[in-house]
Formats: C-alpha cells, sequence, structure tokens
C-alpha cells in the first residue's frame, strides 16, 4: 500500500497498441468496479503515486486495457511498465457480508488449528485467479500458502487473526522446525 488511503488494485504489464493504452492485471475479483471511478494512481517503484483520470477501460485476456488522461502514445505508456496501480479507499464498492478485500488480510498473524503460531500474513499475490499468501515466520522465513477455501478456517478482522488448515506436507517444505505453541 503506497499510503494509509490508497490500495493497491493492480499492475501494469505492459502498453498496448500505439495510443497509450496500458494493460492491467486487476487483483479484483471483476473489473466493474473501474465503471464507478473517475480516477486511478499509477505508482512507480520509489516515487510518489500520481492520479490519472480514467478515460476507458475494456476487458482483454483476463486482463483489462485502459486509457488514462495524459497518458498519448507507446512511449509514455511504456515509461509506467510496471507500475502498481492504486484506488482511493473510499472508492471501493462496498463489499457483501463475509466478504474481505485483500488488503485487510495484510499484517494478520496466522495461526494453526492447534493454536500453533506460523507467522505473520505480508503479502498477496494473485496469479491465474488464485491467491497466494505470503506468510513470514519469526525466523524470517517465508511460506507461500495456497488460500482457498478449504484451507482457511477463520478470518477475524477485528483481531488481525487467521487461521489455517494447510494441506499434508506443505509446511514441512517450508519449516525446519517445530511450530510454537502461543
Amino acid at each position: 500500500m503506497a499510503s494509509k488511503n490508497l490500495v493497491s488494485c493492480g499492475k501494469v504489464l505492459k502498453p498496448h497498441g500505439l495510443k497509450g493504452e496500458l494493460c492491467i492485471a486487476l487483483y479484483a475479483d471483476s473489473p466493474f468496479f473501474l465503471d464507478s471511478l473517475g480516477r486511478l494512481y499509477l505508482q512507480k517503484e520509489g516515487q510518489k503515486p500520481r492520479p490519472f483520470r480514467l478515460l476507458s477501460w475494456r476487458p482483454h485476456q483476463n486482463k483489462v486495457l485502459v486509457f488514462f488522461e495524459n497518458i498519448i502514445g507507446r512511449d509514455q505508456a511504456e515509461e509506467w511498465r510496471g507500475a502498481e496501480v492504486l484506488v482511493r479507499e473510499k472508492d471501493l464498492p462496498p463489499k457483501d457480508e463475509g466478504e474481505v478485500y485483500l488488503y485487510e488480510l495484510l499484517d494478520c498473524r496466522v495461526y494453526l488449528p492447534d493454536g500453533g503460531f506460523l507467522g505473520v500474513l505480508k503479502d498477496v499475490q494473485v496469479h491465474s485467479g488464485s491467491e497466494v499468501w505470503v506468510i513470514i515466520t519469526d525466523n524470517e522465513e517465508e511460506v507461500l500458502f495456497p488460500a482457498n477455501e478449504e484451507f482457511v478456517e477463520d478470518v477475524d478482522l477485528t483481531q488481525k487473526r487467521i487461521v489455517i488448515n494447510p494441506p499434508e506436507g506443505l509446511l514441512d517444505i517450508y519449516l525446519n522446525q517445530v511450530i510454537s505453541t502461543i
């Protein structure tokens, strides 16, 4: 997240065509939330986010193609390759009951069903429609967890606590020690 009120919602993959259109991978279930937005922010690594008026968007091969005001031509579009796409938190659509935005999961403490503390959820990656949680243990070991519904037992955002039941053998791949009980 770039700042307190901006939330990452995608990443610029590359320019598309010659007119300044950008190909973006969105982290949302559906791109239709873009219909209600007048502006998005683009942020290059190490720089402040910059607002852009959203002129149009269209779906394209599980991604979206976007035209922004003031990005004209392929050369200007190329400058934004790899940029994070951000939206103001207050501009996000309301959630359905039981729904969670991915950014809300960050920094939650992750536990196993027996109460053992695994680590802290530090990143959520979306690959081909599947969520992968990056959990960092107290020993700074990284655990990549497939966040399928069948493996997530409980999410309590008020307590910043998640209980997971990983597939058999998954933790053996990542961890060399026994999980501590808290």
